[in-house]
C-alpha cells in the first residue's frame, strides 16, 4: 500500500503524533501498521568498520528473533547492514527517507529500498517524488527515534548525523545506547563520547529487548535435547531474564556444586552464556 497520513487521521503513527509534533504529515509505501509495533532505531555511520557491520547485523538478526522492528535511515554503511539483517531473518523494517519514496538514495539501496516497500515500510515528509536536500537528511533523523523505543548508535565519528538522531531521542525521552568501541578509532569517536555523556553503554544485545519486556527464548527442539535438570536451570533463566549461580542454586534446590556442573554445560551448548557474574539464555 502508498499513500499520505496527515496529523489528526486515525491512521497517522501515534509515537510520530506524540514525539514529533512538527510532523504535520507522512508519505508512505508498505505495511503502515509497523510504526505502531515495538520498533528499535539502528544508526551509524555511512564510512564504518567491520566491527560495526558485524554489530548492527547482529542487532538485526536477534530483533528478526524477538519479533522487534529494526528503524533506519537507509543510507550507507550501519543503516543498510541493520535493514538487511533484520529482513534476511524474516523479520521487519521501516527506513525514513530524506527524499521522496520514488526517490532512490543512495542509488545503489534501489532493490533494497523497493524491497523495504514491499516487506516493511517506507516512510517520508515529503511527496513521492521529492529530490532530497542536505538539510532533509538530519530533519528526518527525529522521526527515526520517535519510532523507536531505544535508539543505538553504532559507529560514528564526533560529527554524524546519528548523533543527531541520539540527540533527539534524548530530547524525547528514549532510551540511547552506544555501542563501546576502539579509543584510538575515528569511527567510535562518537559513541565513546555518548557514554562519556551518559548514554547507555550496549554490552549485552538482549538488553535491548528486556528494555521491551521481551526476554530470549530457547526453540522447542533445543529445549526437547535437554536432560530434566538442564531444563530447569534453563527454565528459570527464561522466567527471569538474569540470575547469578546462587540465585539459580536456590530457586532449583539444588547444591552449588551440581548447578555449576550443569551451566558448564549448557555454555558449552551454546544455550546460556555469562556476564558480569550472571548467566542469560541465548537467542535462537
Amino acid at each position: 500500500m502508498e499513500g499520505r497520513v496527515c496529523r489528526g487521521e486515525k491512521d497517522f503513527p501515534e509515537k510520530v503524533y506524540q514525539f514529533s509534533p512538527d510532523v504535520k504529515e507522512l508519505y508512505y509505501k508498505g505495511n503502515l501498521l509497523l510504526a505502531d509495533e515495538p520498533c528499535i532505531a539502528v544508526v551509524g555511520s555511512r564510512k564504518c568498520t567491520t566491527y560495526g557491520v558485524t554489530v548492527a547485523k547482529e542487532i538485526g538478526k536477534r530483533a528478526a528473533q524477538n519479533h522487534v522492528v529494526i528503524v533506519s535511515g537507509l543510507a550507507k554503511g550501519i543503516d543498510t547492514a541493520g535493514h538487511q539483517s533484520v529482513m534476511a531473518g524474516g523479520g521487519k523494517t521501516i527506513a525514513v527517507l530524506g527524499g521522496g519514496t520514488d526517490r532512490y538514495y543512495p542509488s545503489e539501496n534501489r532493490q533494497l529500498q523497493r524491497k523495504i516497500a514491499s516487506e516493511g515500510l517506507l516512510l517520508s515528509e515529503h511527496p513521492s517524488d521529492y529530490l532530497p536536500r542536505a538539510f532533509d537528511f538530519p530533519r528526518r533523523n527525529r522521526i527515526i527515534s520517535a519510532l523507536s523505543e531505544s535508539v543505538v548508535v553504532v559507529e560514528a565519528p564526533n560529527r554524524s548525523g546519528a548523533l543527531i538522531t541520539a540527540e533527539a531521542a534524548e530530547e524525547q525521552g528514549k532510551q540511547v545506547y552506544a555501542v563501546p568501541g576502539n579509543i584510538t578509532s575515528h569511527y567510535s569517536f562518537g559513541t565513546n563520547k555518548l557514554i562519556h555523556e551518559g548514554a547507555m553503554p550496549l554490552i549485552l544485545l538482549d538488553d535491548l529487548f528486556a528494555d521491551l519486556g521481551i526476554l530470549p527464548t530457547l526453540s522447542e527442539n533445543k529445549l526437547r535435547q535437554l536432560g530434566g535438570d538442564e531444563l530447569a536451570v534453563c527454565r528459570i533463566i527464561m522466567e527471569t531474564g538474569e540470575m547469578t549461580a546462587e540465585e539459580i542454586s536456590f530457586a532449583a534446590e539444588m547444591p552449588m556444586g551440581k548447578v555449576h556442573g550443569i551451566l558448564t554445560v549448557l555454555e558449552m551448548k551454546g544455550l546460556v552464556f555469562s556476564a558480569m557474574g550472571k548467566f542469560f539464555v541465548a537467542n535462537y
